[in-house]
């Protein structure tokens, strides 16, 4: 509770300093037909629609402890949706999958489209020079297979090191690092890649593809279960394999990586590197920039999509079930006695849409009434749900928009500005209206 408080009275001092920005959205027609796919069939086409509600009370409860006098901030609820939308500030991108900036004060986000190429998009212009273009070894055999994520050091400032998440044309997993060209700046150099990790597919699908690093320093990696339906090798739960994992590395060190000490099977119980398990298809997990909680979206298998949640400061070995679970629904009925697996936070079964697309928590100034939601949306539907926790730890769930295409990932800018991306080839900001 005490961190509750801390974290409602950081959100209210961000929203009092915080002022509007006004943006002028660009009028862009949405393409109707994308390829369809036996785990990402062609979302329908449909037009970008807020969703009006009106929001609930404000949870007021008292920390265990507090004088009855005291009367704690309340944690405002997510809010109406209909001041808000969603402006295109670009168009014409090949199958984008990821946005990221890489906190060096250059103002520069980039975009990460799947055939092997990153994009820079600078004060909403597309630079029509890629930052890096590594398509001569990125294995496009199948639909979620590409180049699929990007995370920028730290200290890239500093250091000029990138890592990037792509299938290779073998069809298996590559973590990768990357430097900038010395002699381009603003450009990265293709042969300075170092492979740090190789992970074997035995499907086309399911392959993950999130990467970012944690507010302690270290690499988290997201890896599916292996692809196939239902999960037929039991990587979800077995702890011998990487598949369906959340890894946990520390690339800070000489050769490829090191296993931070404090893994939860450094000692031998199951692969060093893993941090997370029982997850079928990570597919974008985000830390929360301010409290540094972790959001995943776990792609379902045919019924339930779900998102999952640790707190800040929470010890590794989480498992979330799969394939056990399919959300909080039981999957297989033969989870050992005594296991314990964590529920989802929010789930929406295929009468809402057919694969989650895990989102990112707005910490923004120019939307202060947005502050905190966690932003979360559906690939096939393009519905857009709002997520944000109450006072006494319950979680507010509420649909905001409808329709808003080919949901592949959502990304922030460096001042925490939230961003979408349509598989379709477009980057929306989100704005006031």
């Amino acid at each position: 509770m005490q961190k509750t408080l801390i974290i409602i009275l950081l959100s209210a001092l961000l929203m009092a300093c915080s002022g509007r920005v006004s943006e002028t959205p660009l009028a862009v027609p949405l393409p109707t037909s994308l390829p369809s796919s036996p785990t990402h069939p062609a979302p329908p086409t449909s037009t970008a629609a807020p969703i009006a509600t009106s929001p609930p009370a404000a949870e007021t409860a008292l920390p265990p402890g507090a004088a009855a006098t005291i009367t704690p901030l309340p944690v405002k609820p997510i809010p109406d949706s209909s001041a808000f939308q969603w402006a295109a500030i670009t168009t014409g991108l090949a199958k984008p999958v990821g946005l990221t900036h890489a906190g060096d004060g250059s103002g520069r986000i980039f975009v990460i489209e799947q055939s092997g190429l990153i994009r820079v998009i600078q004060a909403d212009r597309l630079d029509p020079q890629s930052f890096l273009d590594i398509r001569d070894r990125v294995g496009s055999q199948g639909f979620e297979q590409g180049l699929l994520g990007l995370a920028f050091h730290p200290d890239y400032p500093e250091n000029n090191t990138f890592y990037v998440n792509y299938t290779d044309r073998d069809g298996n997993t590559v973590i990768a690092r990357f430097q900038v060209s010395a002699a381009d700046p603003g450009k990265a150099d293709p042969t300075s890649e170092v492979q740090l990790l190789q992970v074997q597919q035995p499907y086309a699908n399911h392959n993950g593809g999130e990467i970012a690093f944690g507010p302690d320093g270290y690499l988290y990696i997201g890896l599916g279960d292996g692809g196939s339906g239902g999960d037929p090798l039991g990587s979800g739960q077995s702890l011998a394999t990487l598949l369906g994992k959340i890894l946990r590395l520390n690339v800070n060190t000489e050769g490829p990586y090191a296993i931070p000490p404090d893994n939860p099977f450094i000692n031998g119980e199951g692969r060093p590197e893993i941090w997370a398990y029982g997850l079928r298809n990570p597919w974008r997990f985000s830390f929360d920039r301010l409290t540094g909680d972790l959001y995943i979206g776990d792609v379902g298998q045919s019924q339930w999509e779900e998102i999952n949640f640790l707190p800040a400061g929470a010890a590794g070995g989480a498992n979330f079930g799969w394939n056990l679970y399919e959300g909080s629904h039981p999957f297989k009925n033969d989870l050992a006695p005594g296991a314990a697996v964590i529920p989802p936070i929010a789930e929406y079964d295929h009468n809402q849409g057919c694969s989650v697309t895990g989102g990112v928590v707005y910490r923004g100034t120019s939307l202060p009434a947005m502050q905190g939601v966690y932003l979360y949306g559906d690939y096939c539907s393009g519905n857009i749900w709002g997520l944000k926790q109450s006072a006494n730890g319950s979680w507010e769930n509420r649909l905001l928009f409808q329709g808003i295409g080919a949901i592949s990932s959502f990304g922030e800018d460096e001042a925490g500005e939230v961003y979408l991306v349509d598989h379709r080839g477009n980057i929306f900001r989100l704005t006031g209206q």
